[in-house]
């Protein structure tokens, strides 16, 4: 009866795929079609400020010289963020899927969860009011004892409202995103190739080394890169911890400046050249993190030989 019922009525299981096949297709061009159409909205209202005389933009060199300071200012601050980040997280992702008795690491995983869903103005506030004054110290003692680097030049802020803190503080934001991603992936490692490790004569450590590590390789380009994403458009938080200023190459000192704080804190103000200006940032910031976005899908391309399939 039950082959019966599958096979009475073949035209409802193509009729069933060709709906699910148009609602996919649609979803995929309506999101290219979201993406082609912000961008177009962001060149057109940029426009001006690409065209505009040098003289009448901030600075009074040309957008060039007004948009390069703050998106080195951007990268430095989101290098950061992944620098300090990526250990930690893949650390604790390793911990929670190959370390941790079961019973804590259902806890661990859901705690580090939760910590994707605190807003950025709280880490913001977080970042300004406990975590700026605590850091002074170490600044003071990296520019005493490295101050001959110039990242670590002084005199040393004394409100800790940094690069270096604005780093940190964004650090802590793209960690639950790489550790949460990173421990799915360990997870999904093949039991049998652990198994067979662990069988001819391996440790743990190098169970996952020869394993788990070279399987979850693209995943975790793609979950660092994902932080990076986050880490370079993030507004709220960096505006709120950073104090800002000319780029200077100091990380202990009150300067520096990124895109997405740039235009938080400057465009309620803002009108007629000055926010195509603001806008034009944004533009920039658009083709960067999309930049990201391809390279990350071309590396992960190139590390797609070893997989659970084969």
């Amino acid at each position: 009866m039950t082959t019966n019922a599958l096979t009475s009525g073949p035209g409802s299981g193509r009729t069933g795929d060709r709906v699910f096949s148009t609602a996919a297709r649609s979803a995929g061009i309506l999101i290219l079609l979201t993406l082609f159409a912000v961008a177009l909205f962001l060149f057109v209202q940029a426009l001006p400020a690409f065209t505009a005389d040098p003289a009448d933009l901030s600075g009074g060199q040309g957008f060039f010289s007004y948009i390069w300071p703050i998106v080195i200012g951007t990268v430095i601050a989101a290098a950061i963020a992944i620098v300090l980040a990526t250990p930690v997280g893949l650390g604790v992702a390793l911990f929670i899927s190959h370390y941790a008795p079961r019973k804590l690491a259902a806890p661990l995983g859901y705690v580090i969860d939760l910590l994707a869903a605190i807003p950025s103005v709280i880490y913001g506030i977080w970042g300004y009011l406990v975590l700026a004054p605590v850091l002074v110290p170490g600044y003071e003692w990296l520019n005493q004892h490295l101050g001959f680097l110039p990242v670590f030049g002084g005199p040393v802020s004394q409100t800790g409202k940094t690069m270096l803190t604005a780093g940190v503080v964004l650090a802590v934001m793209v960690l639950p995103i790489i550790t949460s991603l990173s421990r799915e992936i360990f997870l999904q490692a093949p039991g049998l190739h652990e198994e067979a490790a662990l069988a001819l004569g391996a440790t743990r450590w190098e169970m996952i080394r020869m394993s788990v590590l070279p399987f979850a390789r693209a995943g975790i380009i793609s979950a660092v890169m994902l932080g990076l994403g986050r880490a370079l458009g993030e507004t709220m938080a960096v505006a709120l911890v950073l104090s800002t200023g000319a780029l200077i190459p100091s990380l202990i000192k009150s300067g520096n400046q990124t895109i997405a704080a740039e235009i938080a804190l400057n465009f309620p103000e803002a009108f007629g050249l000055r926010m195509s200006e603001l806008i034009a940032a944004g533009l920039v910031l658009f083709v960067i993190t999309l930049a990201v976005n391809m390279i990350a899908r071309w590396i992960i391309s190139r590390h797609q030989q070893f997989s659970g399939a084969n």
